[in-house]
């Protein structure tokens, strides 16, 4: 059964220009347990102090979800970690030539003994510590390094192995695709009889996170990595709800995810990021069930499944109508029921007619705004 890792307060605050206070992060994390994710990164401990006091203080909150933290290969980022009382540990280390070569000005062979150590330092502090190590930059890395320092990690202790996509390289359909990567990296392991959890980390730089993250999980990916909005570096990672929606709705795949409080914590990550949740997001964006033209709304009103391939009762939210410069008789005539208002056709057509003069200076109409439209209407024309 695959697990959720979300990483809105790890890799969500490498999205330029945000950071959450210490108490929002606690109520984030609350969130992110209700809706039922498996594995929260919590941060970072070792870039300030701050969110060394919050991976703290979520650890300490007794969640159902395990709670992590990041680090590099280094000891005392593993006992910084450790003292924060996580029960998860995610250690990466990029084993790449052009890395090595260029960055860390080592050999591979130091490098592995290094990410091994580290390794088996963690699990010696802690034997029940859940560790993951992933190869950054994994896809991009030479293959061989990618195994070689995979077989080292496990041997060492780790259980997860994560397979990054650090830049958003991996194209479905094409050569390079998620779905080959995994089938080949688990069948490397097992010919070593090992067989680690498999992670995914989707970039979305070329808009592909969430396509690479399914082909993933058709592969037999374990986790898989997500953010709120899709936050993170550059243009971010696989977006929390597209991702639980499409695999519980179209996958089958059977969860205690809980959908409705999806809302309450995107309205939460989008009000303290200072980023927007864009209207035509999918399943969390204002418009994403919401029906415009007449045509579609007139079907839409009748059998929403017309126009919509998900249920919004699922998510907590419900069908809309817009009002604007496309809106038709239904569209009117659902509102007008809406503010449980008397009309006859003439009405309809009155309040349609500047309804869609409204919508033709770029402005949509509200209920509230329609009831004094609907007054104003009705004493123009001496409408009773």
């Amino acid at each position: 059964m695959v697990q959720i890792l979300d990483a809105t307060l790890r890799e969500g605050e490498q999205t330029p220009g945000v950071y959450f206070d210490g108490h929002i992060k606690l109520a984030i994390a609350d969130l992110l347990d209700e809706v039922g994710v498996d594995i929260i990164e919590a941060g970072h401990p070792v870039v300030t102090e701050d969110i060394k006091e919050a991976v703290i203080q979520i650890a300490s909150r007794n969640l159902r979800a395990k709670v992590g933290a990041h680090c590099r290969s280094l000891e005392k980022d593993v006992d910084l970690a450790l003292n924060c009382g996580v029960n998860f540990l995610g250690i990466f280390y990029c084993v790449s030539d052009e890395r090595l070569n260029n960055v860390y000005n080592r050999k591979l062979h130091s490098a592995i003994d290094q990410i091994a150590r580290v390794i088996a330092y963690a699990k010696e502090h802690d034997p029940d510590l859940i560790i993951r190590y992933t190869p950054e930059d994994t896809v991009r890395s030479e293959f061989e390094n990618v195994i070689d320092a995979s077989i080292a990690a496990v041997t060492a202790g780790a259980d997860i192995i994560s397979i990054a996509d650090t830049t958003g390289f991996m194209i479905p359909g094409t050569e390079r695709n998620m779905y080959d990567y995994i089938l080949r990296l688990k069948s490397q392991l097992a010919k070593r009889d090992l067989y680690p959890k498999i992670a995914v980390h989707c970039h979305n730089d070329r808009g592909f996170a969430l396509a690479n993250a399914l082909d993933s999980y058709r592969a037999g990916a374990d986790i898989i990595d997500t953010t709120v909005l899709g936050l993170g570096e550059r243009a971010g990672i696989v977006d929390l709800a597209q991702l639980i929606s499409t695999l519980t709705i179209d996958f089958g795949h059977s969860n205690s995810w809980n959908c409705e409080n999806l809302m309450k914590l995107y309205s939460l990550v989008s009000k303290y990021s200072g980023i927007p949740i864009p209207d035509h997001f999918p399943i969390m964006g204002r418009n994403a069930f919401t029906h415009c033209a007449g045509v579609h709304t007139h079907a839409a009103l009748k059998n929403p499944l017309h126009y919509e391939s998900l249920n919004p009762g699922i998510f907590g939210r419900k069908m809309e109508v817009s009002l604007d410069h496309m809106s038709g008789v239904s569209s009117i005539q659902w509102a007008l029921d809406q503010l449980q208002m008397e009309y006859d056709q003439e009405l309809v057509y009155e309040v349609l007619e500047v309804v869609k003069s409204i919508g033709q200076k770029g402005r949509i109409v509200d209920l509230s705004e329609l009831s004094h439209i609907v007054k104003w209407c009705r004493k123009h024309h001496k409408i009773i």
